[in-house]
């Protein structure tokens, strides 16, 4: 084993060790402090678990870390087996980087608390580690043309994961202002995903510019995570508590909003011309105080009684414009939304804090043509 090469095996062992217990600890601290927003609906996204899978991740680096320096020392870091052992080390921390990932507010939607195709990319992880097992065992350690067959599956899904992550990370410190930090994520992510070529192409065999890419890279994801992580402790501390939120709907498109925490005491909001939003809004408000089960929730899809989550988005950017909001009083979707799966969204606050002037109501339901709201307001 080269000196460059068990230096960077030590430097990753430990950089990666420093961080899963940093993460952790911030994983911790964030269960005792914030148990109560957290578990206010189990449905709700859950900040702590994706920080919690970001933590083993980093300990399967550690893993992998050791069993490359184990495998140098005992001098069989040339053999398919020890070739097999980096290929599942990797595949299974591509694993805990998915499940962190279904939990970002701004991953993709396909897999941002989908459970459905999470499980179905999980299940293609696994086809991955069947095919890195067979290739292993058929093929062995078998180069051709200067690639080593059984490390592309790896590198396949590595690929996949770290576009996942690049477009996770992006998104979500361009959503808290960090722009610059936000493009310096890109750059780390492609530099992560460039740093595992040469353990697929034999001719990229330069130890010493790959170890320091790969250290570069690591201590850098490392540092973002930790950034994340801040960020999510930020939110929750400023995520309004539930019993202190009150709404009521005076009149067409006009309501009183009450969120202390947020500097909001009894506004008044006049949504004027845009009666879609408010219209959405009154939907929300009226399956929250009335309705039971899953009728206190709305389909928000192409299928669903609001076709697109944007028009949330919109009732948050509109009160944000007319109360005049910034800063650490602006609102955000998931302070008056609560997401349950399955493209299902409801109102946040409490029922017994949400006031409908009767008129109001009656004359919404009669106007409308979903059986429901007739059914909620004949059994009143």
């Amino acid at each position: 084993m080269s000196e460059v090469t068990q230096f960077h095996n030590l430097s990753h062992i430990f950089i990666s060790l420093i961080g899963a217990t940093l993460l952790l600890a911030i994983y911790f601290n964030i269960r005792k402090r914030f148990k109560k927003i957290l578990e206010e609906d189990e449905s709700q996204t859950r900040v702590d678990k994706g920080l919690l899978n970001l933590g083993f991740a980093m300990l399967v680096w550690v893993c992998s870390g050791i069993w490359e320096l184990v495998g140098g020392y005992y001098a069989f870091d040339d053999g398919f087996i020890f070739q097999v052992g980096v290929n599942l080390f990797s595949i299974v921390n591509n694993l805990f980087l998915l499940l962190a990932l279904s939990y970002f507010y701004h991953a993709p939607s396909f897999i941002s608390n989908n459970k459905k195709n999470v499980n179905f990319i999980i299940a293609i992880i696994v086809l991955v580690t069947l095919a890195t097992l067979l290739i292993s065992q058929f093929v062995g350690n078998f180069i051709i043309y200067g690639t080593k067959i059984v490390a592309i599956p790896d590198l396949l899904l590595s690929g996949f994961i770290c576009f996942l992550l690049l477009v996770s990370l992006f998104k979500t410190f361009s959503h808290h202002g960090l722009k610059i930090v936000a493009i310096l994520s890109v750059v780390i992510v492609g530099l992560m995903f460039i740093s595992q070529l040469p353990a697929v192409f034999v001719s990229l065999n330069d130890d010493f510019f790959y170890s320091l890419i790969r250290i570069i890279a690591k201590s850098s994801l490392i540092s973002l995570f930790l950034l994340l992580a801040t960020t999510w402790v930020i939110q929750l501390a400023n995520t309004p508590d539930v019993h202190e939120m009150r709404i009521r709907f005076l009149d067409w498109s006009q309501i009183s909003l009450t969120i202390p925490s947020k500097k909001i005491i009894k506004q008044p909001i006049d949504f004027g011309s845009k009666t879609t939003q408010y219209k959405n809004l009154l939907k929300l408000a009226i399956r929250r105080k009335y309705g039971s089960g899953d009728d206190q929730s709305i389909l928000v899809n192409a299928a669903g009684e609001i076709k697109n989550q944007t028009y949330l988005s919109r009732i948050i950017e509109n009160i944000n414009q007319i109360l005049n909001l910034d800063g650490e009083n602006k609102l955000d979707r998931r302070d008056l939304f609560t997401f349950l799966g399955e493209s299902k969204y409801r109102l946040r606050i409490l029922p017994e804090q949400i006031e409908i002037d009767e008129a109001l109501l009656h004359e919404f339901v009669k106007n409308s043509e979903n059986s429901a709201y007739s059914a909620i307001c004949n059994s009143l």
